[in-house]
């Protein structure tokens, strides 16, 4: 249950009321209504904005709307107290039975607590990671891949119906440039001295696997044969090679795709004609020339006439190139065809996860959906700066398998996968992100992902203890289940009720605005607040969770420990984390 949707649902009850009395005009238009915890919890637990956003289409001043609702307000389910505050905004206070049956609520769905019908099955493609398949992936690549993976989990448990995508950019000249790499290796398998890597290639230590498995099955054939006659074949098995490498380094992340979409089988299915036929059929290509880049220009520039798409027209600052001046497709166009056949399979709605460095491609591609699918289709990219990997302070080096950057692998191997996940969505996607191998794993409240998975263990610590004082049948899940709630009367233990009800409304938002990383900041709150309930324990006997001579007051305390170990669990599975049991 959503509270916050609950009672905006109410006060538009009131205000249907209200009209029906000839008290509000008819034909008020109530979407602009929010209802939402105040800034200031001293105000109350609900907070609506009803009376200002009717208070001009209706004629009226803001605040004797607020009466109006105030009058009907006081007498809904739940509602202990309503207050009109500043210019009319309608405060309601809500009574301790209401939240004690909130809680029971989280107990009863456990870690499925916060799924929601929000999305109501509609369908969304998120297309993430999409690295060239060239070789291993960088931990850049692992920022997207985490990120894409959690909004796809997120928009899940939000109702959505969520397709991962992964497209692989296979038809370019940097395949090409991997073919060549890899006969490189394959001649050396064969016991050539190859030297040093030529320049311009690829020279990862990652290819040499690659170039022995050529050798052990092509024998010596293609050693000195033209390339014309072994490019196609050794570009088709380094393709594979490279992509079974970047799905097990995937999975080693917890990252699994729905579908992979090939560029090149794309293209060989003619679907980049059948995008730029749609657009001449729609007058929406056009023979012309670019303008010359701004600033200086670079000696090879010269005015050329291309195919031209009109994406001005659709909000894009200048037209684009679609076809070369020798009839060649750009890649502008190939993306094109590739969104264009999502939109086709059923997706109206695409999220893609790039790299920062591709953020002067989005206002055009965005274009190009508008374009392609007359309005109808949406585009969300989403942007994932640069990470900045260092241990204690002191840049990483590079790694010797991949020659050129730190992999993905390397990290994952040396911190584990919970701890990258978790990390990685500790801050806003477009954000930097410091990734220190010490920091991410010290045991303090500095270090995020522990002082989450802190607060679950410590919940399972005080089950234990329970037991142990309790005894087991006193203490076990039966009677948490069932325990007497309302015996939690203390304003601590109520304002960790009242947080963890905010769970639902955290995943709707989150949800609609694409952001996962506002998860790690809900749950940072819920195990500070669970782990200031602890300490108040130590300062206060009367407080502590295990109270030994009332047994009754001790379930009610180890209920509200496993509502919290609840909602942790709920958004560590939206991250693809696994909750600790117990610290080690």
């Amino acid at each position: 249950m959503n509270l916050f949707t609950h009672f905006r649902e109410q006060i538009e009850v009131l205000v249907e009321e209200l009209k029906a009395l000839g008290e509000l005009p008819a034909d008020l238009d109530t979407s602009r209504i929010t209802v939402e915890p105040p800034r200031d919890a001293a105000h109350g637990d609900v907070t609506t904005n009803a009376a200002m956003v009717l208070a001009k289409p209706a004629g009226k001043n803001p605040r004797d709307i607020a009466a109006l609702l105030a009058a009907r307000a006081g007498d809904l389910a739940g509602v202990e107290a309503v207050e009109i505050a500043g210019p009319g905004f309608l405060n309601l206070r809500l009574s301790d039975g209401f939240w004690h049956a909130r809680l029971r609520d989280v107990l009863d769905a456990g870690a499925a607590y916060g799924d929601s019908a929000a999305g109501q099955g509609k369908k969304v493609n998120v297309e993430y990671v999409s690295a060239n398949p060239t070789g291993p992936m960088h931990v850049g690549h692992g920022r997207g891949a985490v990120f894409g993976d959690a909004l796809a989990a997120l928009l899940d448990k939000a109702g959505y119906a969520v397709t991962r995508e992964y497209y692989i950019n296979d038809a370019g000249a940097q395949v090409d440039v991997l073919a060549r790499s890899a006969h490189v290796r394959y001649r050396e398998a064969l016991g050539e001295n190859v030297g040093a890597i030529p320049e311009g290639l690829y020279p990862g230590e990652y290819l040499v696997e690659v170039g022995q498995a050529l050798a052990a099955r092509e024998g010596d054939t293609w050693k000195d044969a033209p390339e014309a006659e072994w490019l196609d074949a050794f570009r088709d098995f380094a393709i594979d090679a490279m992509m079974d490498m970047i799905k097990a380094d995937l999975a080693a992340l917890g990252v699994t795709h729905d579908e992979f979409t090939s560029e090149r089988a794309l293209v060989e299915a003619g679907k980049v004609g059948e995008a730029l036929d749609f657009l001449k059929d729609n007058a929406l290509v056009y023979h012309g020339v670019l303008e010359p880049p701004k600033g200086k220009l670079p000696d090879d520039w010269e005015p050329r006439e291309q195919l031209l798409f009109k994406a001005t027209e659709f909000g894009d600052d200048v037209d684009r190139p679609v076809q070369k001046s020798d009839g060649s497709w750009t890649y502008f166009a190939t993306d094109m065809a590739y969104h264009l056949d999502k939109y086709r399979r059923g997706y109206a709605d695409m999220i893609d996860v790039w790299g920062a460095d591709h953020g002067g491609y989005v206002k055009r591609m965005q274009a190009a959906i508008k374009a392609l699918t007359g309005g109808e289709g949406a585009l969300d990219v989403k942007l994932c700066q640069m990470v900045s990997l260092t241990d204690n302070g002191e840049p990483v080096k590079m790694s010797k398998r991949a020659g050129t950057f730190v992999t993905l692998r390397d990290v994952i191997d040396k911190v584990g996968k919970d701890v990258v996940r978790f990390i990685m969505l500790t801050r806003k996607n477009d954000a930097g992100l410091d990734f220190d191998f010490v920091k991410v794993t010290e045991q303090s409240k500095d270090n995020p992902v522990f002082y989450v998975q802190y607060a679950h263990a410590r919940v399972n610590s005080v089950m234990r203890m329970a037991a142990e004082a309790l005894g087991a049948d006193v203490v076990g899940e039966d009677a948490v289940h069932g325990a007497n709630v309302g015996r939690l009367t203390d304003p601590s233990e109520l304002h960790l009720v009242k947080l963890l009800c905010q769970w639902p409304r955290i995943v709707e938002s989150a949800a609609d605005a694409h952001e996962p990383h506002r998860i790690a900041f809900f749950l940072g709150d819920v195990a500070a607040e669970f782990h200031g309930l602890w300490n108040k324990g130590k300062e206060d006997a009367s407080l502590r969770f295990v109270i030994a001579d009332d047994a009754e007051l001790t379930c009610a305390r180890l209920a509200l420990c496993r509502a919290t170990a609840n909602v942790i669990a709920s958004g560590l599975a939206v991250f693809g984390v696994t909750p600790v049991e117990e610290m080690r």
